[in-house]
């Protein structure tokens, strides 16, 4: 069968838009959702309503799903699931793991915007980190953040033609502050954004930014670095301290001022250096942006960096790209940019699960 075959054929099986439309509302009105979070859920099960409902019931509903999934059906606006809606805590299959994505979705770019940022958020659901940091993002990509990420809290950076965003899982994270840092000689609007948080009974500090752009702008990059490993250091020892974005970093800038200060470390390096996750722009994989040439650059712009607790209580296990499967219909990848998901294991209950075991 041939791709356009296929293509079509896959067509043929999607009800009309009046029909997905009306599934959608069904499913909002059911459930006590919303029609971004019906469509999420239908379009992974090729539009079958009953079968999305069971797939919504059985991941929000806990160890009572079953009498919520009857109460929600019989009693409607007077369920206790319903009253949640879409902050109804998820059952977790993993109690003693954090996990964190980072991505600069390339909100600037116009071209399929709307369908690469519904992209990137089918894959925060289906992820589901506790935290996401976000780089360029636009007043439109938030309103449809906001819509297709209804189980998520948005803290933005800023409020100008592009900025940072952290997302918290609610009903799993406890936020407990957050303020915007200045990057007093940015001339790309850059700043650094903090959030103090629990996550798992465990405390930590947040911080994202996308720091200054292009290679001539080195220097200012640098600085901006320098003053957020500043902040991880002085930040309490009684809380783990996560930062990174789309740092636009070169290994040589990291060398120049002697690499990460003393306890601070390069996620990626923490959790083996593997090579298949280093470039996270990489135009010899990546062909939303044109590049002339046969020669195609790529680099490690996007990191994560961790100051531990004293102490320690979380340690970094593993990091892996996300969006590298492209946007159905347009052709494009959610971002030009890869996406960061890290995993962290919580080392109480680590050693609390492997005692039980014994």
């Amino acid at each position: 069968m041939s791709d356009t075959e296929e293509d079509n054929q896959d067509d043929s099986a999607i009800p009309s838009r009046d029909e997905c439309e009306s599934r959608c509302q069904k499913f909002a009105e059911v459930t006590g959702t919303d029609t971004a979070l019906a469509m999420f859920y239908l379009q992974d099960v090729e539009w079958n309503i009953d079968t999305a409902l069971n797939k919504f019931y059985e991941s929000n509903c806990g160890p009572e799903k079953k009498d919520c999934k009857r109460k929600m059906a019989d009693d409607g606006e007077n369920s206790e699931c319903h009253k949640k809606k879409s902050r109804v805590e998820e059952s977790d299959p993993e109690p003693h793991r954090i996990r964190l994505l980072s991505w600069n979705i390339d909100g600037l770019d116009d071209v399929s915007i709307k369908r690469r940022t519904k992209a990137v958020c089918d894959i925060i659901n289906k992820e589901h980190p506790h935290v996401v940091f976000l780089q360029e993002v636009t007043a439109l990509t938030q309103v449809i953040l906001e819509s297709g990420c209804p189980t998520y809290q948005v803290i933005t950076g800023g409020n100008e033609e592009y900025y940072t965003c952290i997302l918290l899982k609610v009903d799993q994270v406890e936020l407990i502050h957050h303020q915007t840092l200045p990057f007093p000689d940015t001339r790309m609007m850059r700043n650094l954004l903090l959030v103090q948080c629990k996550i798992k009974g465990e405390s930590l500090v947040l911080m994202t930014s996308h720091l200054e752009s292009t290679k001539d702008h080195s220097k200012e990059r640098v600085q901006q670095l320098q003053k957020a490993f500043r902040v991880m250091q002085k930040s309490s020892k009684s809380s783990t301290v996560i930062f990174g974005g789309d740092l636009n970093l070169r290994d040589k800038e990291v060398a120049s001022i002697g690499g990460p200060p003393p306890g601070v470390h390069d996620i990626w390096e923490k959790t083996g250096q593997r090579p298949e996750a280093a470039y996270t722009w990489d135009m010899s994989r990546n062909d939303n942006l044109v590049f002339p040439g046969k020669f195609k650059p790529k680099l490690r712009f996007d990191r994560l960096y961790i100051r531990g607790a004293e102490p320690p209580t979380i340690e970094p296990v593993y990091l892996e790209l996300v969006g590298l499967e492209r946007v159905a219909k347009c052709g494009k990848y959610p971002s030009d940019h890869w996406g960061l998901l890290t995993h962290y294991n919580i080392l109480s209950k680590v050693k609390s699960l492997a005692s039980k075991v014994k």
